[in-house]
C-alpha cells in the first residue's frame, strides 16, 4: 500500500521543487515572518484541489472548453508581469527598508496574492491536473494513495519553505540583500510569463 503513496509523494516533490513564481512568493513571505501559516496552507490547499481534480477525471472535462486555458494564459501572464514590475520597483526604491520596519501586508492582499500566482498559472493545471492525473490512471483502486501522497508533498514542502526561511534571516539583516531578492523574484515573475507567451506563440 505505501508504493502508490511514495509514488505519488516523489512525483509531486519533483514537480513542485524547481524555482517559479509561487515559491518565490512563498519564500518571501516566510523571511518576513507575516502570514506564513496562511500562504503555506493555500499553496497546500489549492494543489491539493487540483490534484483531486485531475484524478477525478476533470482533465477529460477542461479538454472540452479550450477557451479556459487561454484566459489562464493571458490573465496568468498579465498578472505576473505587473507583481514583477512591482518587485523591482520595490528592490529599487531610494527608501527601501527591511521587512521588519516595513508596514505588514493585509492577511487578505496576501492571500489573494497567493491565490493568482496559483490559480492564474497554466502550468499549475499541467502538472497537477493532467500529469499527475493520467499518471494515477495506472495505479487502478490504489489511485487515491497515490493522489495522497502528490498532496502531501505539497503540504511538506510549502509548509517546510515558508518556515523555513527563517532559518536565512541573518543572510538579510542587510536591506541591500532584500534589494537583490526582490530583483530575483520580479526576474523569476518575467521569465514564467514569457515562457507562457513564448509556448503559446510557439505552439
Amino acid at each position: 500500500m505505501t508504493a502508490p503513496l511514495l509514488a505519488g509523494f516523489l512525483l509531486g516533490l519533483s514537480l513542485i521543487l524547481p524555482i517559479g513564481a509561487q515559491n518565490a512568493f512563498v519564500l518571501r513571505i516566510g523571511l518576513r515572518g507575516e502570514n506564513v501559516f496562511a500562504v503555506c496552507l493555500t499553496c497546500a490547499v489549492s494543489d491539493a484541489v487540483l490534484i483531486l481534480a485531475g484524478v477525478s477525471g476533470f482533465a477529460q472535462i477542461s479538454a472540452q472548453a479550450p477557451w479556459v486555458e487561454t484566459v489562464l494564459l493571458y490573465g496568468g501572464a498579465a498578472f505576473l508581469l505587473t507583481y514583477g514590475a512591482r518587485s523591482f520597483m520595490a528592490a529599487f526604491r531610494p527608501a527601501s527598508l527591511r521587512p521588519s520596519d516595513a508596514a505588514p501586508e493585509t492577511l487578505s492582499r496576501v492571500v489573494l496574492t497567493c491565490l493568482a500566482l496559483t490559480w492564474l498559472n497554466p502550468h499549475v493545471y499541467l502538472d497537477t491536473v493532467v500529469l499527475i492525473g493520467s499518471i494515477s490512471t495506472q495505479f487502478g483502486e490504489s489511485k487515491g494513495l497515490f493522489a495522497a501522497g502528490a498532496m502531501l508533498a505539497s503540504f511538506t514542502f510549502f509548509f517546510s519553505l515558508g518556515y523555513g526561511a527563517r532559518l536565512l534571516k541573518p543572510l538579510f539583516a542587510r536591506p541591500v540583500t532584500w534589494r537583490i531578492l526582490d530583483v530575483a523574484i520580479g526576474l523569476v515573475m518575467w521569465a514564467t510569463a514569457a515562457r507562457l507567451l513564448l509556448n503559446e506563440y510557439s505552439g
